[in-house]
């Protein structure tokens, strides 16, 4: 309990998931006296990984991709870099459902010229890019829109669906081009092409050390994801769990009062700083009072819901190869399942030698009701694809389900507007900030950056307020 007119830290961080933590670190690293605050009983976010019967389960995402220096800075800062774990060579194969069957997605020009993923008419369509002019700079398109008009609706279908799918779970005529992938709208922008701009930000990326994203490679650790927070967690001298934050408040002199329960026991802590690592929908509640647009726009944010389904199968019971990454399926596709990762064979000791590891996921945009199934009716579903796709022979050796019921904030149309109240109240209100997955994009590389990016905020604020 703090008393009147003292100060606890420089910065409360309300928030352990990977964007709350990786801000902290970053601070504390500079010298600043930072506490993170979170209601879980554990560090990590959506992170998570568990162990049964021999095999490594990850309950959130099951790898990264290398896509920014910042990842492997922040690794050597804490020490376990050498626990990374590269993603198997057999990983570079993806897999796309198209009539039925898996078909592996080129990987080169000239293995788009051979594939049998598209038509004859969609590969002619994508050679007709660079001729389709630029939509107007002031257009907001879905990213549907956009690709049907730039690369034809079977692109659309069988690779941007799928590709959406898989990072957000959620609808491409919903999601907004220019807030989720602002990479592709950019490329249109400035080079009028996306085809022109690829061979253009290739050159330019050479110049520099980040790496596409189709490019960077997939990496996990030898004992899981969530070795990432974990050692955060380690590293940062105060992270508090099990608190519940009730009020945020703003005082004359310009601290900030974060008021809440934990264990049963009221629990304050007074800062110079607050920054609001949390889901949009709990940002929202706190900042109600403070900033009642932003917390409107904020809870207009939604979520998906998604359910993460761990299956174990002696190898022998499954026909297909798991020669790759995995697979993803089109809605057009008309399965329950979005798609499914080869877990055992992305990375090596996820499971007892003769069993192999599936990884498949159920719900968000297209059937977001799903979720909240029983047991029994999504592991049927799940088994029921899998025998259909990769000819799974016998029932499952066992299931683990993970239920998420708001996974992943949808970047859909109309999100830069509302997210334009989020940076007005950290104008109006100095020592407010906001870093979360809602706002620069939702891969832990895109984490890392906004955390970055946030931690370089608050010091040029604390150093002007000193």
């Amino acid at each position: 309990m703090s008393m009147p007119g003292t100060i606890d830290v420089d910065v409360v961080v309300v928030g352990a998931g990977i964007s709350g933590l990786a801000t902290a670190f970053g601070l504390q690293r500079r010298g600043v006296a930072v506490e993170v605050l979170d209601a879980a009983m554990r560090a990590g976010g959506v992170i998570g990984t568990t162990h049964r019967d021999g095999a490594l389960v990850e309950s959130g995402p099951n790898s990264t991709l290398d896509s920014t220096p910042l990842i492997n800075e922040l690794l050597d800062a804490l020490g376990i870099r050498d626990e990374r774990a590269e993603a198997n060579a057999v990983a570079s194969t993806r897999y796309v459902v198209r009539n039925g069957r898996l078909v592996p997605l080129p990987g080169s020009p000239g293995a788009f010229l051979a594939t049998s993923a598209f038509t004859p008419g969609a590969k002619f369509r994508l050679w007709r890019e660079p001729f389709v002019p630029p939509a107007p700079p002031d257009v907001e398109e879905s990213i549907a829109a956009f690709v049907r008009r730039r690369l034809g609706t079977e692109f659309l279908d069988y690779a941007v669906d799928p590709f959406v799918s898989g990072i957000y779970a959620g609808d491409p005529e919903r999601i907004s081009v220019s807030a989720a992938f602002p990479r592709l709208h950019a490329l249109e922008q400035k080079y009028g092409s996306l085809i022109k701009g690829q061979f253009q930000a290739a050159r330019e990326r050479r110049r520099v050390a980040g790496k596409a994203a189709h490019a960077a490679g997939s990496f996990s650790f030898r004992n899981g994801l969530q070795t990432l927070p974990d050692a955060l967690a380690r590293a940062i001298a105060r992270v508090t769990t099990g608190v519940s934050i009730g009020q945020l408040e703003r005082e004359a002199d310009g601290t900030w009062t974060v008021t809440g329960a934990r264990g049963g026991e009221p629990f304050v802590r007074r800062a110079r700083t607050v920054v609001l690592a949390t889901p949009a929908y709990e940002a929202a509640k706190l900042v109600r009072v403070l900033a009642p647009d932003t917390a409107q726009g904020l809870v207009a944010i939604p979520y998906t819901a998604l359910a993460s389904v761990a299956t174990a199968y002696a190898r022998p019971d499954i026909a297909h190869s798991l020669d790759g990454f995995g697979f993803l399926v089109p809605r057009r596709e008309r399965r329950r399942i979005l798609g499914c990762l080869f877990s055992s064979s992305m990375f090596d000791g996820r499971a007892p030698e003769g069993t192999v590891l599936l990884t498949s996921f159920v719900g968000g945009a297209r059937d977001p009701e799903l979720p909240a199934g029983s047991d029994a009716e999504i592991a049927a579903i799940v088994h029921g694809d899998l025998q259909a796709l990769l000819g799974a022979r016998s029932d499952p050796a066992w299931t683990a389900i993970t239920r998420w019921s708001q996974a992943i904030p949808q970047y859909n149309l109309g999100h830069r507007e509302r997210l334009r109240p989020v940076g007005d109240a950290e104008a109006a209100l100095p020592g407010l900030f906001f870093c979360a997955s809602y706002r620069g994009g939702v891969s832990i590389g895109d984490r890392i950056q906004a955390a970055n990016a946030t931690t370089d905020g608050v010091t040029r604020f604390l150093g002007g307020s000193a």
